[in-house]
């Protein structure tokens, strides 16, 4: 699923079923203050949290929050993240296994890019408690010998669109990020081959158009150029591996395809301001 040459652990969904029989690709898990993941890894699986009082840190590609009561915490597949928990802290995870994503994900409506902007959010207590009571149903649900499966999927729909109608009523940009079936490939293969391919007529012939009309759906869609997602997704995994990794700038240069320290160091200042050293320098 991810390069082989991923510098971060990724932790499977397969490593928290308890039952060596186990197959179901959805999860419940209650976290107790106390847990620290110290070590930047990424996960193959969706994860949604409630965070039910405490404090503490969540480190989500490179940029920090801190938690809260009545948080939600929505980490996707290959996202960088880290974090450390005080003893005092209550939260839960639904974690969401391929086949089980993209069965939600449609509910959510917006593309994963779009719910990335705001991975961390704090909801008013009703909808806390509407979120709390499918959480713990889907738990209770997952105990039992012979699990309804059909009404498991009932409630992580019910879950999707009760996130979905917080953002539609919270944010006033989501339609530049709706669903788009070009939009939503075109970012899947970005995640692909970024460091190999820079070319939007590259990817523009992976998906049997001309490269212009894919920057016309971009700029429909997503108000930007195919060229800029393509950069954009560059300049995030430059910004994980300088912020959250001990790769040299020499290593990561050559890790994201470019030609020398000075191309990188150009790309990165004329998004930035700053230079890859000065990124990683700075507090």
């Amino acid at each position: 699923m991810y390069d082989a040459r991923d510098y971060f652990p990724v932790i499977n969904i397969q490593e928290f079923i308890k039952e060596p029989s186990g197959t179901s690709g959805l999860l419940f898990n209650k976290l107790l203050g106390g847990s620290y993941f110290a070590e930047p890894h990424k996960h193959d699986f969706l994860i949604i949290m409630l965070f039910d009082g405490g404090e503490g840190t969540h480190t989500i590609d490179f940029k920090k929050y801190s938690i809260s009561t009545h948080q939600v915490h929505i980490l996707f597949p290959g996202q960088v993240h880290q974090w450390k928990l005080q003893e005092h802290t209550v939260g839960y995870q639904l974690m969401f296994g391929r086949e089980w994503y993209e069965s939600f994900f449609p509910d959510l409506r917006f593309s994963a890019l779009y719910y990335q902007q705001h991975p961390v959010f704090e909801v008013s207590g009703v909808l806390f408690n509407a979120l709390f009571y499918e959480f713990q149903a889907i738990q209770e649900e997952l105990k039992e010998q012979h699990v309804f499966w059909e009404l498991m999927q009932t409630r992580c729909r019910l879950i999707g669109l009760l996130l979905r109608q917080y953002f539609e009523d919270t944010w006033t940009d989501f339609e530049k990020y709706h669903e788009n079936p070009i939009i939503s490939k075109f970012v899947q293969l970005i995640d692909l081959h970024f460091k190999s391919n820079r070319s939007v007529s590259f990817y523009a012939e992976k998906l049997h158009i001309s490269a212009n009309y894919l920057n016309i759906v971009c700029k429909k869609g997503m108000n930007t150029a195919a060229s800029t997602l393509i950069h954009d997704r560059i300049l995030l995994e430059s910004k994980r591996l300088l912020k959250i990794s001990e790769m040299s700038i020499k290593n990561i240069v050559y890790d994201l395809g470019f030609y020398d320290n000075a191309s990188f160091s150009k790309f990165f200042k004329a998004h930035t301001g700053m230079t890859p050293s000065q990124f990683r320098d700075q507090g």
